[in-house]
């Protein structure tokens, strides 16, 4: 069964922990980045439920237990995209398609995608984003570098 993501909450999260922490997650700036444990905090705003399967899940319980798809960008990626098990639910989309509340990955290195942002608005046409690792709110997308993007729309929360 899918639920319905609240974007709003995940937009008013991703606003309130742009350029600040929350102090009930482990900030991972000095080993890897922060950015994917940001917006796994985002996704779980919204109404994600946390899957607790350890081979193939998306959880947190603390900086040593937690899944690999809670903080790397490639395996959330997988995550996102795989089908029948609970927690956030996404699929490829067209840049123009994206929402407010949804995920775009940044290929800013020649071989894989590296970083994370979450779409915090969209003004005439334009698209900004939140992040951390290089913390920022209301950042304008095109003022990012990137090789490629992947816009990855949030459909649901399987429960």
């Amino acid at each position: 069964m899918i639920k319905k993501y609240d974007r709003m909450g995940a937009v008013r999260y991703a606003l309130d922990y742009a350029l600040k922490y929350n102090p009930n997650y482990f900030q991972f700036n000095e080993i890897g980045g922060d950015c994917t444990n940001y917006i796994s905090q985002c996704l779980l705003a919204g109404g994600g439920v946390m899957n607790y399967d350890y081979t193939n899940g998306w959880y947190y319980t603390n900086s040593s237990n937690r899944s690999p798809s809670w903080t790397s960008v490639e395996f959330l990626q997988r995550f996102l995209l795989s089908r029948n098990r609970v927690g956030p639910l996404a699929e490829k989309c067209k840049i123009e398609e994206v929402e407010i509340g949804d995920l775009i990955q940044l290929r800013q290195n020649p071989n894989r995608f590296n970083h994370t942002v979450i779409v915090t608005k969209i003004e005439n046409g334009e698209i900004y984003v939140c992040a951390h690792s290089n913390d920022a709110k209301n950042k304008r997308l095109n003022d990012y570098f990137f090789k490629e993007l992947l816009p990855l729309h949030i459909v649901g929360v399987e429960i």
